[in-house]
């Protein structure tokens, strides 16, 4: 039985902007969890004492990571060289150089021929001897057009009927390195794709018009007794016979990931069987804090309220709410900010909901007689902290106040206050 450790996607140096400097570091703090969730991935390696550490891609959030960034990637898997565990780094699409060109941010593990370790960066077999019999794992980098085809062969041919030749073209390749296996090793699949049959995350969009789609069919082999996945951030198995298996990825990047378990998988091999287990890790959690309290009489204490039974303790928050102009006065930033404070980090998100049946302002009514411009004059001299915004504020409602408005549904008048209060609310918004 050979035992593996499957993990993928670790996209060390993302999120920063979720995070801030550790004065004790000098690092980012999502970073600092990043490095932490690999830590952990290779504290199991090693306790486990497993015989294989398979990676299915996607190191770095691009080709050039800063040198930090490297030495932490670097530091963590040498602890499996040092453990004599050998392992298998898979060249992912955002590992690679544009368009699939000039390298990969991994090459320098097979330039220094780093014992123990097998870069994968094009289709390939690879014996491995482990501590526990040897295994033959085939390598599918992220593959792009360029990789398949030339620009001749896809002149005049539309986006269709390219993806079904390069299918044919990586049908055929992988045919051949299937004919060459021993038929009494057990074998792996490696590969950074986009199944068709998968359940998508955030790199749908990441890869958008960089790759293309991989039927299950080709993957789902009987030759296969366990194929290893990375490219999607989203944990799922495609497939009991053999188990098609993504990982995903080892941290949340943003919030389209906020509800995904983040992990690894623990595989027991042989041949013709394979078994299987995610193990989740503990990772920072996100929340969102979603509501609408434009109809609410106490907007501020409906905002406070969520806030207080949200478990947003270290947590990364975002808080967004709808509410009508009129409300912006009840909102108080700074009793927010205060109710976020246990978060790690937060972010607030106010929206202004359609303004065409809400009450009216009764400074701004048609009963005192003010034009909408004196009205915001008004507004602004009883407001000094939108003293620099004053200008602009002024040229925008001048702009906006038109004489040849269309005006089929409403008073002029009343188009006239709206815009007005429009500014006002605007203005306060961009305060937030």
């Amino acid at each position: 039985m050979i035992k593996l450790l499957h993990l993928s996607d670790i996209h060390l140096g993302s999120g920063f902007t979720h995070g801030y400097l550790n004065p004790e570091t000098g690092l980012n703090t999502r970073f600092e969890d990043f490095v932490k969730a690999l830590s952990l991935c290779v504290d199991r390696a090693i306790a486990d004492r497993v015989d294989l550490v398979l990676f299915g891609g996607d190191a770095f959030p691009d080709a050039t990571p800063p040198p930090r960034v490297q030495e932490a990637f670097a530091s963590q898997f040498r602890r499996l060289a040092d453990a004599h565990i050998p392992m298998v780094l898979l060249v992912g699409n955002h590992d690679q150089h544009a368009q699939g060109q000039g390298g990969d941010s991994l090459c320098i593990y097979r330039t220094l021929g780093v014992p123990g370790v097998v870069v994968g960066d094009r289709l390939a077999t690879h014996r491995i001897a482990t501590a526990s019999g040897e295994v033959q794992v085939i390598t599918l980098p992220w593959i792009t057009r360029s990789t398949l085809l030339t620009r001749a062969e896809t002149e005049d041919l539309s986006v269709s009927a390219i993806n079904d030749l390069l299918i044919d073209r990586l049908r055929v390749a992988l045919e051949g390195e299937i004919r060459a296996l021993e038929s009494d090793l057990p074998t792996v699949l490696l590969g950074h794709l986009m199944a068709d049959t998968a359940q998508f995350g955030a790199e749908r969009f990441l890869a958008a018009g960089k790759g293309f789609t991989v039927p299950l069919a080709l993957l789902a082999r009987s030759c296969f007794d366990y194929v290893a996945l990375g490219h999607v951030h989203r944990h799922q198995v495609l497939c009991d016979a053999p188990l098609v298996v993504y990982p995903g990825s080892i941290e949340r990047v943003d919030f389209s990931e906020e509800k995904e378990e983040k992990g690894f998988v623990r595989v027991d091999l042989e041949r013709g069987q394979a078994e299987m287990r995610f193990c989740a890790l503990p990772v920072r959690p996100f929340h969102t804090i979603r509501l609408d309290v434009s109809e609410a009489e106490e907007p501020r204490q409906e905002l406070l309220a969520a806030i207080a039974h949200t478990p947003i303790d270290d947590a990364v928050v975002r808080l967004i709410f709808q509410l009508q102009s009129h409300q912006m006065e009840h909102i108080d930033l700074t009793q927010l900010q205060a109710a976020l404070q246990a978060a790690h980090t937060y972010s607030i998100y106010p929206e202004l909901t359609s303004q065409l049946a809400r009450p009216r302002l009764p400074e701004l009514g048609s009963s005192n007689g003010l034009d909408p411009l004196e009205a915001l004059d008004a507004y602004l001299k009883n407001t000094p902290h939108l003293a620099d915004l004053s200008a602009d504020m002024r040229a925008a409602a001048a702009a906006l106040l038109t004489p040849d408005m269309a005006v089929d549904w409403e008073t002029e008048s009343e188009i006239r206050q709206d815009l007005a209060e429009e500014a006002i609310a605007t203005a306060q918004l961009r305060l937030l």
